[in-house]
């Protein structure tokens, strides 16, 4: 079993990657979408931006396998920025044809794609011809766009193009993420395609998981909103699955990992915008933690370092000292 780290846009960023790998459970990280227009090519420091593991040999520094993931709907631009990703070390290439927002799929990128499957094959085509070999093409996509109807066209031109694995959220463009999670769709892509296909949509605890399992037969899995509200629960699922024991990270030790990221990333943002990422993760955990609550309200208000690193001591393991 190899459990995935979503591509999130906006929301699991390098240091993301290497707080969560250092923790444990995720076998495979895939980046945030590199944009790609038509036309465009991009330079060096564009792709090592959103993927400085490149220089890491496309590893987290625990070891973490970093797949760098394209987005556009140009196939001669997507293939010649895929091969710039792959002499930059690029460790597999992954295409989006997954992402639900109207200015993605608005600017011919993402979902509005999975309307059109014979451009889901240009695409993977090109890619696949652009990069040497080795390298995986991998794509992400979900059951359709205005419905589910054309899922398995789309699974099948991806697969018939050269993907080597292929990622599925169980739902189209138009259920958004609204439940239910059609996991009944995945399971069908399974059973007809050669490839290993990885289930992703509403993983949110081990139960969740052993159902996912049920029903779409996978072997593997990516974990999205789940791993943020919950951040052991690859740890947790993988105890699940072995029949282990396991003791759930407690709030104190949650705050930790959050306030360590705070720490990484507060000279990275403007005084105005200092903690917004971490408001933006405690929106997810209070999901899973009620404490996650109490200090969201304490500073969705501040942009100060003194007032949010106060709020954060009464959630710390021995109300450590503040950050100075």
């Amino acid at each position: 079993m190899r459990l995935f780290m979503a591509p999130m846009e906006g929301v699991i960023d390098h240091h993301v990657r290497q707080l969560m790998s250092a923790l444990g459970g995720v076998d495979v990280c895939v980046t945030e979408f590199v944009r790609v227009s038509e036309h465009q090519r991009l330079p060096e420091r564009v792709f090592k931006k959103l993927c400085p593991e490149l220089d890491q040999g496309s590893r987290t520094a625990a070891g973490t396998e970093v797949r760098l993931q394209l987005l556009g709907g140009h196939p001669g631009s997507l293939a010649w920025n895929a091969a710039k990703a792959a002499s930059l070390g690029a460790a597999a290439i992954d295409l989006n044809f997954g992402c639900p927002a109207k200015t993605v799929n608005n600017s011919d990128g993402g979902a509005c794609l999975l309307k059109t499957p014979n451009r889901v094959y240009d695409i993977v085509r090109a890619v696949r011809d652009a990069v040497p070999g080795t390298i995986p093409v991998t794509a992400k996509i979900r059951l359709g766009f205005e419905d589910r109807s054309l899922y398995m066209d789309n699974a099948r031109a991806a697969f018939e193009a050269g993907a080597n694995e292929l990622a599925v959220h169980a739902r189209s463009k138009a259920d958004g993420y609204r439940p239910p999670a059609y996991w009944e769709y995945i399971a069908r892509i399974r059973e007809t395609l050669p490839i290993p296909v990885i289930a992703n949509g509403d993983i949110w605890s081990p139960q969740e998981w052993q159902r996912c399992r049920d029903i779409t037969g996978c072997d593997d899995f990516m974990l999205g909103r789940g791993i943020l509200t919950r951040p052991d629960l690859a740890l947790a699922i993988r105890a699940h699955a072995e029949g282990r024991d396991y003791e759930a990270m407690e709030w104190s030790q949650v705050a930790e990992l959050l306030y360590s990221y705070y720490l990484t990333t507060k000279p990275l943002y403007p005084g105005k915008f200092l903690g917004n990422r971490i408001k933006q993760w405690l929106a997810y955990l209070k999901v899973h933690y009620p404490q996650a609550l109490v200090l969201f309200e304490s500073i969705k208000r501040l942009n100060e370092a003194a007032g949010i690193e106060a709020a954060f001591v009464p959630h710390l393991v021995g109300e450590r000292e503040l950050a100075g």
